[in-house]
């Protein structure tokens, strides 16, 4: 059995927009019957994180080309961080993908 990825939802903050992207995540991921390990952070923590897959909104992409983060670590940027198409579109083929 393949291990879980860990997946961040990461906002300014870590609650408000965070969750609702993990939330919408949670229910695209329910529906294709995949099952991975899904957590919403500040976007300060994000360094510090051992995420497999980090998903966030464009506006933050400048952000964490700044910090030093794991260079296994994949992202996805939305344009809208509710979207379920999008989330469906952008994050799937990443965790299809994703190097074992």
């Amino acid at each position: 059995m393949q291990q879980k990825l860990k997946i961040y939802f990461i906002c300014g903050a870590g609650l408000g927009s965070s969750l609702a992207s993990q939330m919408v995540a949670e229910d695209v991921l329910a529906k294709l019957g995949m099952e991975e390990k899904l957590e919403h952070e500040a976007i300060s923590s994000a360094p510090g994180l051992q995420a497999d897959i980090i998903v966030s909104a464009d506006n933050f992409k400048t952000q964490f080309e700044k910090f030093e983060m794991d260079p296994h670590t994949k992202f996805v940027f939305l344009h809208n961080i509710v979207d379920s198409n999008e989330i469906e579109e952008k994050l799937i083929p990443i965790i299809e993908n994703f190097p074992s």
